[in-house]
């Protein structure tokens, strides 16, 4: 890396592909709750076919770790940047594809059937998106950018889901319930190319790692990066999963849970709330860039630590905030959790990869962090509308400063291993960012 240029190419390259994940995630999960229930599954009631659309998001989830197992795999044998590729081409072309399927009454059975095998390939490929794009920004990092080059991939969230929930808001505005049912919700999936395109026109410009290039000149990769981990690394990869599953908790339960409990039980406006949650995702756009000046002064696990602890205090703060009905209240309460989220979230570009060695750092990485989204976001959804449904929002408030804790005892149990491994190459720091 020699020049401010070269610089922001290679944060781009890492940004593009977490914003791509995040479009992806959120166009899905709102067409699913909008349209392929009537779409795509065969009911005898609106009801049923709701739950079968939603039970597809759970595809992705566990397509992630078998993703993260094969990338993490070549990534840690032939190298970040072809890897970082292949995933992004695999993720970018599923979500396209999605934008030209027939429906149930084209297509029969195979209408539901093609629709998941496409929500696997989506979560096949980001299984292995974020963890190389975090390596691509950290093992890049000067001395002393390690936590600001960490949280670049992370920004994809905010972006991602303001390029979503707003392209969806505009659409809502400028057409018809009926143009929308009929090609409209089709937009947003074809639209996806445009992010793909970018993304790897700026990757296939980037060059290799300096880490993993030094690895290569060391010796030869490990035949089966995830036995090695495995073998070596067991303990620190479950802390590392635990320690990211606070992230995940507080921003599933921030905008889905909150958007269906606020459409369904409080009867707000849908539009209304996705306009609040709009404003509410800037706050954490703002939390991940402070996360990143304070992980650098300080550390990343200092920085999620307290971060721990903000999401505690989220949780505690739920019920009240949520459960008020007042626009003004549940604003509030949102821009806190998300603002928290930001602390949560940011570090663990530089955290995670501290925590394993360059030879396996891609598998470990991967591994960890797709755990962490099964436990504190794929679970979360289900087990807070039914705590919602049983005991009211206090008990979801407490499942969130459980979820939370759970992290914080992780990174206190990791705590002497922090920052131990070096990751990023000995170079000057940037003249500008």
């Amino acid at each position: 890396m020699t020049a401010p240029t070269s610089n922001r190419r290679i944060l781009i390259a890492s940004l593009v592909g977490t914003t791509v994940e995040f479009y992806d995630f959120y166009i899905y999960a709102t067409a699913a709750a909008l349209v392929f229930g009537p779409l795509f599954f065969p009911a005898t009631s609106a009801s049923a076919q709701l739950l079968a659309a939603y039970a597809s998001l759970a595809v992705a989830f566990i397509a992630r770790p078998v993703g993260a197992w094969v990338f993490g795999h070549y990534g840690d044998r032939i190298g970040r940047k072809s890897t970082l590729v292949a995933s992004l081409m695999l993720m970018g072309g599923s979500t396209l594809a999605i934008a030209f399927l027939p429906t149930y009454q084209t297509a029969g059975y195979w209408a539901p059937l093609l629709l998941c095998m496409l929500r696997f390939g989506q979560g096949f490929g980001l299984g292995g998106e974020w963890g190389g794009a975090a390596l691509l920004a950290v093992e890049n990092a000067p001395p002393g950018w390690r936590g600001r080059f960490g949280m670049v991939p992370q920004l994809g969230a905010p972006l991602g889901f303001i390029a979503a929930n707003g392209l969806f808001l505009l659409l809502g505005a400028l057409m018809t319930q009926e143009d929308f049912l009929a090609w409209g919700w089709r937009l947003p999936f074809l639209l996806s190319i445009v992010l793909v395109g970018l993304g790897l026109w700026v990757r296939l410009k980037v060059a290799e790692t300096p880490a993993f290039a030094r690895m290569i000149e060391e010796g030869p990769p490990p035949a089966v990066p995830m036995g090695e981990l495995l073998r070596g690394h067991w303990r620190v990869a479950l802390g590392g999963t635990f320690g990211a599953v606070a992230c995940f908790a507080v921003y599933y339960l921030a905008t889905a849970f909150a958007l269906g409990y606020a459409t369904t039980t409080l009867g707000i406006d849908r539009q209304v709330f996705l306009a609040l949650q709009l404003g509410a995702i800037l706050f954490m756009g703002v939390g991940i860039a402070l996360s990143g000046v304070w992980a650098d002064r300080t550390s990343p696990a200092h920085v999620l630590t307290w971060g721990c602890v903000g999401a505690i205090v989220a949780g505690l703060l739920l019920a009240p905030g949520l459960g008020s009905g007042s626009l003004a209240i549940i604003f509030a309460s949102l821009s806190f959790a998300l603002l928290v989220m930001g602390f949560v979230y940011g570090p663990l570009g530089a955290w995670l990869p501290s925590l394993f060695p360059a030879r396996v750092r891609y598998t470990g990485v991967s591994l960890a962090f797709n755990m962490a989204g099964i436990i504190g976001g794929g679970l979360t959804p289900v087990a807070a509308q039914a705590l919602a449904t049983r005991g009211g929002l206090m008990l979801v408030g407490l499942y969130l400063a459980a979820m939370s804790t759970m992290s914080l005892i992780a990174l206190f149990m990791l705590r002497p291993r922090r920052d131990a491994a070096p990751i990023s190459s000995p170079v000057a720091p940037p003249a500008a960012m």
